[in-house]
Order: structure tokens, then sequence, then C-alpha cells
């Protein structure tokens, strides 16, 4: 029997209230009319946000908070955005300025200049040197690794700017009672390289700027500078790689001693190429960049080892060398080339850049290599020799200087010291700059001009009193050293004793402009004081114009022209654009009068004032110089192969204390002789053999002070020694002489 069927509930979700059933109205039974049900606002909640229930409304402190906040993240979202769009819109910017890293690698200002000896060894640069671009694949990994770890340690981690970088430093700094922008900077690499580019903008020294202004304005760091640094350092992120930035830094970064980029430094410090260097090596060079002057192994190796000491440390710690690979750098620090730990020959360096057209020195754009006639074992000898004489023969604690030139016959400069400190580039050079009175090492150009117009070195002249009035002056009385006279002596014994009273006879006798002519000829470039005291060297010269003159005198008597260069190349020229084969020019005097005064000058030394000079064994001539109270003393002379030159004194023209030509400065230059003589073949001196019968003269007349016009004593026509001849004929000579004198209307 089946059940009866129930109809079935509809389904109602939970919570839902049953519809009222609906019933048909009865018919005629009116609708009953429904109530307007009206709904009941809901109580508000009594549980606020982070509240534990109940419906208390949020204090309106809280709700003022809120509204700040909202107000603010809404302001700084929408500000942020738009500096956003800023900072890219001038990322972008630069970003299109920014040329292909080949154009960006020699950024230098001014170009280079290596200077070569004789032997074709560079021994200076000048200028800033570029050794050509290197890149970071090509360069040691040592190097590579060693730069990162100093200057940049998360270098391939940070967009161009490292905030923890920044923060590090900030802390730092202040740590150290500094503000928080002093000191440290914690720049990047990239930001580095932005400074050296000076964020894009080249030198033009159109726009009446100078180098170092320019250079000062890319060293600025104003907060102004370092957000336009951070900017070029993001574009350049976005343009190049990591490695290209790298090598950008790495061809522009200054190195010390006139060095831009790792390859020039490499080969002026260590002599190889950037791609050779070890790990002590590499350090060295890393640890340049902190401050490059300071740290140069050429200023100061030892301190260049201690900072390179650091910069291995820090590569141990950041991975880049194992812990035995460290201790074996430190064991075996890095030390310069024989050329680098050279540091002679600055002051002809210093010279021959001043002699050379400025568009191809210190002015010049190109990278110029110049050949010269410098001898660098000669030159460590002059200045071995120097020192010497100043440890063993001047007191301790001294000021007096000295300087020393030494020169071949023909002008070519083979050493020059222009102080005692011989590694001075760009100091005061003794040698060519100071010009000073010559004293008693001129007279030779007084007995030159003798010799030229015929006179002879047997020729006798009178050292006795002498009074010349000198016009505007008064009367003038010269005086010799010694304070006595000798009477009659030869013109060879005048000047091997540097007798002064026959000197001014002998220069008053031939013409004072005839010895002006012959000194300036010969190289003496200063201007002669034209006055009886000419003879006795009152007119100033500098060592490089006399010990040119001196070799004219050795060469036979024509003029030299000193000189350093013999070429002068471009980088990038076929051929040199500069040549020079000799400095010697036209004769001045005759061959014969300059071996006569060799033979004089030899006197000098082997019986004179001049005997401490002497070489054992060679031949050799000069003579020597002292001035009015002593202010200057020279020695100047000369083998048969080479002229010295040598000049000692104070700056300040102090005078001396018991030195005179003949005392410190011929021992000086007989140090320098033995040395650059030392294994050369004896080379004989170009002088006469004095003949036993050569006939005399007198010179002067003996009539001593005789003044014709212009305050200038009259020439007197030389007179034979009449003790020499018969006594029948001295009479008849004696009226002879008298007819002579009275046809040219003189006494």
């Amino acid at each position: 029997m089946s059940r009866p069927t129930t109809p079935r509930r509809p389904v109602r979700a939970t919570g839902e209230r049953p519809a009222a059933r609906r019933t048909a109205p009865a018919s005629g039974q009116k609708k009953p009319v429904q109530k307007k049900q009206v709904r009941k606002k809901a109580a508000p909640s009594r549980r606020g946000r982070g509240g534990s229930g109940g419906g208390r409304r949020t204090p309106w402190p809280v709700r003022l908070v809120r509204g700040i906040f909202g107000a603010v993240w809404g302001a700084g979202w929408r500000l942020a955005v738009f500096a956003g769009m800023i900072l890219a819109g001038w990322v972008a910017v630069v970003y299109s300025t920014l040329p292909p890293v080949s154009q960006m690698m020699d950024g230098r200002v001014r170009g280079s200049v290596t200077l070569m000896d004789r032997e074709g060894e560079t021994f200076a640069w000048r200028g800033d040197q570029y050794g050509g671009g290197v890149h970071a694949d090509s360069v040691s990994p040592d190097l590579k690794h060693a730069i990162v770890a100093t200057e940049d340690r998360r270098f391939y981690m940070h967009p161009g700017v490292d905030p923890i970088g920044i923060a590090g430093a900030m802390r730092i700094n202040m740590s150290e009672g500094r503000s928080p922008l002093s000191g440290n900077g914690g720049s990047t690499i990239t930001q580095q390289t932005a400074k050296l580019l000076c964020v894009g903008r080249a030198f033009d020294p159109s726009s009446g700027q100078t180098e170092a202004q320019y250079e000062a304005e890319c060293r600025e760091s104003s907060l102004a500078r370092k957000a336009r640094e951070a900017i070029y350092a993001l574009a350049m992120e976005v343009k190049y790689s990591k490695d290209e930035i790298l090598t950008i830094y790495m061809n522009r970064a200054y190195l010390g001693a006139g060095t831009r980029g790792f390859e020039a430094a490499s080969q002026l410090y260590f002599g190889k190429p950037a791609s050779q260097v070890g790990p002590a090596e590499a350090a060295m060079l890393a640890g340049l960049l902190k401050a490059p002057s300071r740290f140069a192994p050429t200023a100061n190796l030892a301190r260049s080892q201690e900072r390179a000491n650091v910069i291995l440390g820090l590569m141990e710690d950041q991975g880049y060398l194992s812990h035995e690979e460290a201790e074996d750098a430190r064991a075996h620090p890095a030390t310069l080339s024989a050329a680098a730990a050279n540091r002679t020959g600055g002051y002809f360096a210093d010279w021959v850049m001043g002699v050379v057209p400025e568009y191809y020195g210190k002015g010049t754009t190109e990278d110029v290599t110049i050949r010269t006639t410098l001898d660098m074992k000669m030159q460590q000898q002059a200045e071995a020799a120097l020192a010497e004489v100043f440890r063993t023969k001047v007191r301790a604690g001294s000021e007096a200087e000295a300087a020393i030139v030494v020169m071949g016959a023909d002008g070519a400069v083979r050493a020059m010291v222009g102080g005692r400190d011989a590694d001075v580039p760009g100091g005061f050079n003794r040698a060519v700059q100071a010009k000073r009175q010559t004293g008693s090492a001129f007279k030779p150009f007084v007995y030159a001009t003798a010799l030229d117009l015929g006179y002879s070195y047997n020729d006798r002249v009178e050292d006795a009193p002498l009074t010349i009035n000198v016009p505007g002056s008064g009367p003038w009385t010269p005086q010799n050293y010694s304070r006595n006279f000798r009477g009659w002596v030869s013109l060879t014994q005048a000047l091997e004793d540097s007798l002064n009273i026959p000197a001014v006879k002998v220069s008053e006798a031939v013409g004072r402009q005839n010895v002006i002519r012959v000194a300036t000829d010969f190289g003496i470039d200063s201007t002669m004081f034209n006055g009886p005291s000419l003879a006795l060297g009152v007119s100033e010269a500098s060592l490089l114009e006399l010990t040119g003159a001196y070799a004219g005198i050795l060469n036979g008597g024509q003029s030299v022209a000193p000189y350093g260069l013999t070429s002068l190349s471009v980088r990038g020229e076929t051929g040199p654009v500069m040549e020079k084969e000799g400095g010697i020019g036209e004769r001045v005097i005759s061959r014969d009068a300059s071996q006569q005064l060799v033979y004089m000058m030899n006197q000098v030394v082997e019986h004179g004032t001049g005997h401490r000079a002497k070489l054992d064994g060679r031949p050799a001539a000069g003579k020597t110089g002292t001035t009015s109270s002593a202010r200057d003393a020279w020695f100047m002379g000369f083998t048969g192969d080479f002229v010295v030159g040598v000049w000692m004194g104070y700056d300040d023209n102090t005078p001396l204390t018991g030195v005179t030509g003949g005392g410190l400065p011929a021992e000086i230059w007989h140090e320098v002789m033995v040395r650059i003589n030392q294994g050369r073949p004896v080379t004989p001196l170009p002088m006469i053999t004095p003949s036993q019968n050569q006939p005399e003269r007198m010179v002067g007349g003996g009539q001593g002070g005789s003044q014709g016009q212009g305050g200038q004593a009259t020439p007197q026509i030389p007179v034979p020694d009449l003790s020499k001849l018969p006594e029948q004929a001295q009479g008849l000579a004696e009226r002879i002489m008298r007819d002579v004198r009275g046809l040219f209307g003189r006494n």
C-alpha cells in the first residue's frame, strides 16, 4: 500500500524565514490591507577598528593622524612618481649625449713629452703621459680586481649609485668627528668616472677658462655637483656595460708623476704593460688612486709599498687572492724599474723643455718624443762628484749651492747639474737661470782678443800701479788679489797667476769693444759693461753660456751654441719634425790664437791658480774666477774631449767664506773630470809647443794709466823688450819707437 505523498518543502538558505503562506481570499471577502513595514535602521556596531567591541567612535586625534598620514601618503607617491619621471627624463637626456667608449678613453688636456738620452733610453717625462688605450678584459686580472676591491667592492651590483656605500661613508665621517658629507664620499667607480669626465664637459681653451680653473671646477664637491655626477653615472650605467665603464676609468685616472691611465703608470713605474703586472704591482697601482702624488713610488717607495699592503688585504678579504698569494705578494713587494728609479737628469730635462717650441713642449697637445745629448752615466758621475765634495769638504748645514755643466767641443751638453738637490723637476736651475758675475773666468776673452790681433803668449806687460779716470765715476785703481805687483810679466804669466792690472792694461790696449765682440761671438749673450773693469769680469753670464764660450776655445776658435736636442718626433708622423747635428758656428779668433790661448790656460792648471784641478797623466786647461767679496767662485776648463764648468755661491749673494775659484770649484771640477774620463784614452790639447826663441813685445808700453778721450786708456804700440837687444842697438831702437809714436800722435 503506498504512502500518501507529502509535498516537499522548498530548500531555503540558512537563516531565511519562510514566506507567509498565501491563501486566496474567499469569494466576496475583501482583500486584507497589509501594513507597510518600516525597516529600522541598524544601530552602529560597537566594534570599532581596533576596538574590542562596542559601538564607540574612533577618537578624534587618531582620526586626525590618519587623515594627515593619508594626505601625505597620497601627495608623496604622486610626487615620487613625478620626480621619477623627471629623473628618468634627465637620465634619458644625458644618455643621448654619451659618445662611444673609444672616444672617452684619452681625455687629456695636454699631450706628453718623453725625453730620451743619447743611447735612446728614457730618462724623463713631462706633460700628461698616456700609454695607450687598455680594456678591462685585456689588463691583468690582478689589476682589475685590485681596482674594484679598493674603490668599489659592490661595483658589479649597484646601478651607478650605491646607497649602502654612501651610508657607510657618512657613518665613518661622523665617527671621525667630521660632518656627514666631509671626507669619505662613498662614490662608486661610475661616479668617479663621471667626475673624471667632468660630467661630459670638455675643456675649451677658447672659453677664456684656464686649465687649472677647469680642473678645479671638475673636482668641485658641492651637493649640486654630486647630484649631477649621480645623474651622469646612472646614464652611463644604462649606456655602457660595467666593464666599459671600468675601461674608461682605467684610462683616465691620474696616477702620479704625470701619468694618465694604468698603462702609462705601469710602463713608467715598472717598465711593463698593464697586462703583465702581478698582485704586488697591481696593488701598488690601485693604491695610487687615493692620493697619486703622495703614494707615487717615485716620491716615496716605502710609503707606496705600505699602501700596497693595505690593498692586498682588501683583495684577500674579498676573495680575489688566497692567503698564500697575498702573503707571497707582501714578501715580494713591487719595486721601480731602473728607468723610474733613476731620478737624474731633471735639470737637463727642464732646460730642453724650455728651448723647444711651446707647441712641442709645455703647451703640446700631441705626444712628443725628444732624443737628447744627455749621457746618463756622465750625469750620474757629475752629481756624485758634487755630492762627494760637499760631503767631505764643506761644513755640515751649509746652504751654499753649486752647478755643473759638462759639454763636448761641439756644444753638445752631456750633463747638467742645476743645484745640490738633483731631483727638483721645475726647480731653479742655477746652470741656466742664474746670471752671475764671472770674475777672472772672463780674462781668457781679453787675451783671446789680443792674440787674434797679433800679440803673442810671450809678449810682456807691466804689472804696476794703475789709475784710470772714469768719466762720471772718477779715478779707478784696480788691485791684484795679492795686493802686490810683479813688474814685467808675460801674457802667459799674467793669466797663469790671474793678475788683474795686466788684464786691464791688455783690454785697454786692444780696445774694450773688441773684447766685447769676441766674448759675444763666443756665446756670452749677456749685456757687457763697457768700462775698464770689463776685463775683471764684472759683467754677468750663466754657467751654460760661459761653458759654451770655453768650448769655442777648445774647438779651435769657432763659436759654439750649446744644445741638448738631437731630434724631435710627434706620434703619428713618419719622421722627425726637428733635428740638430751640431752647435759649431762661425770662426771668432784664428786657430793660431786659440792654440796659444789653450797653452796659456794649460799653464794655469799646471803652475797657476788652478793647480788643484790638475789631472794625473791627462793635460787640461782652465781658468779660475772669483768675484768681488767672493760672492761667486768659478772654475772653467777642458781636456781634449770635454769642457766642464763649475759655479759655486749662495742664491742670495751672501759672500762665500774662504772659497775662491781655485779652491772648492777646482776640486769639484777635478772630481768630475776624473770620473767622466775614466777608461778613456788621453786626447792631447790643441795647443802650441812654446818656442825657446819666441820674440817678446811690450804691451801698454809700461805707461800705466795713460788716458785718451772718453776716459779710456789709449792703447799703446807694442814695445819690444829692449834689454834683449845688443847694447849698441838699443839707442837706435828707442829713437825709432819715438818716431813711430809721433806718427800716431801718441806719447
